[in-house]
């Protein structure tokens, strides 16, 4: 996670907020002085799962050592990714076979959506690029007005919603790469570094903006059709005022699940933006749900299971906190995360007991989410190792080291 002025940063106060934060809070601490907040060291496990590298290959340069949004994407049994430097190459799902590698000349920052025959991407020159998925042909490339750290979304009549650095929403022409429409956002002085992912919903698009704001749009003409603050920033200093929404809101059915910084949990009806419930959890790095429950990495990377329908916290996982962990993701029963040390961490989606771990790569952290499909986990570390796992079935076992039960009224 980073800091993210809107004023001009000459002074050296400002450009100490710019500065890349170790994670959840954190700020870099310099002169010897020691970090408060150190990663957990990992606990020693009896591993009740042994998950299997099924495949594993250093495919990009990954991220470059910046904090970007380039995830892996699976259509058609391949895997598409893409590195800051501009390579964008196709995987073969089933064995790691690198199908075709396109260097360009494009410093890629979010992405890549696939869709049918095309694949978008957005970069850090703020830019949205477009390719043939069959061998990474570029179709076009249109200029916006900011960086995009988010993912590009494909939504209906043939739009891609993209959602900017500066708290500005795209409508562009999957076809051509014409602007269809644009709206664009005050933003506070201060934000955290990073966008939220646009949900596409049946009826229009939901994006969470920096300052707390969900709102609803028309995808045909960008048409605003709700706006509900999760949570009003608040606080003596800006820092502590900053409660952007850079979790991708999560659809679930008619509900969408959405996390603030510095802020609230929360579940709100997607057709009519009312708030279903509220829990006090800062979040920023993601979450995830199916109808019966919701998983949160909470700004201190905590893990939380709670009901999606009331938002009460059944339980936490404390033992890897300040790992800088990933969002969570979803395979069957078992929840996922990866962290700063490259490791993905396995738990009982039930309890939140730690089940196992796994080392994709010890070059660099994960921060992309795993993608969870088709019976596996795929993991793009930041180093650019993109990786098949296997979990395997969760085995009969006490809740001896099971992990706290959480209170009703939290999160």
């Amino acid at each position: 996670m980073a800091i993210h002025t809107r004023a001009a940063i000459t002074s050296a106060g400002a450009l100490l907020l710019s500065t890349l934060l170790g994670g959840c809070g954190l700020i870099p601490w310099f002169g010897g002085e020691e970090d408060p907040t150190p990663p957990s060291e990992l606990p020693e496990l009896d591993q009740a799962l042994t998950p299997t590298t099924l495949w594993s290959a250093r495919v990009t340069e990954g991220t470059d050592g910046r904090r970007l949004y380039l995830v892996p994407a699976l259509a058609a049994d391949r895997l598409y990714v893409a590195d800051a430097r501009g390579t964008l190459a196709a995987v073969a799902a089933d064995s790691g076979r690198v199908l075709w590698r396109q260097e360009t000349e494009l410093a890629f920052s979010g992405g890549p959506e696939v869709r049918g025959e095309r694949l978008v991407l957005g970069t850090t020159g703020g830019e949205l690029a477009a390719f043939a998925a069959a061998d990474g042909t570029e179709l076009w490339r249109t200029q916006l007005g900011s960086e995009v750290l988010s993912i590009p979304r494909f939504a209906a009549a043939e739009t891609i919603v993209v959602h900017t650095l500066d708290d500005s929403v795209y409508g562009i022409d999957a076809n051509s790469g014409e602007q269809r429409w644009h709206l664009s956002y005050p933003a506070p002085v201060l934000t955290l570094r990073g966008s939220s992912t646009p949900a596409v919903a049946p009826d229009g698009v939901i994006v969470g903006l920096s300052g707390g704001k969900l709102l609803k749009f028309d995808v045909a003409d960008g048409t605003p059709l709700w706006e509900v603050t999760i949570t009003r920033p608040s606080g003596r200093s800006e820092l502590s005022r900053i409660a952007d929404i850079d979790a991708d809101p999560v659809l679930v059915g008619t509900t969408v699940f959405v996390g603030t910084y510095n802020g609230d949990l929360a579940a709100v009806d997607a057709i009519t933006g009312t708030v279903l419930w509220r829990r006090e959890l800062s979040a920023h790095a993601g979450l995830a749900a199916t109808p019966e429950a919701l998983f949160v990495t909470d700004s201190r990377d905590q893990v939380w299971g709670a009901d999606p329908v009331t938002g009460a916290g059944r339980w936490v996982q404390e033992a890897l906190r300040y790992r800088r962990l990933t969002a969570p993701a979803l395979l069957g029963p078992v929840v996922a995360v990866g962290d700063l040390e490259g490791y993905v961490h396995l738990l009982d989606a039930t309890d939140g007991q730690l089940l196992g771990r796994i080392r994709i790569t010890k070059r660099a952290p994960i921060t992309a989410p795993p993608l969870a499909a088709d019976g596996r986990l795929y993991v793009y570390a930041d180093d650019g190792t993109l990786s098949a796992l296997s979990v395997g079935a969760i085995p009969a076992r006490t809740a001896q080291h099971a992990p706290e039960q959480a209170d009703n009224a939290s999160p």
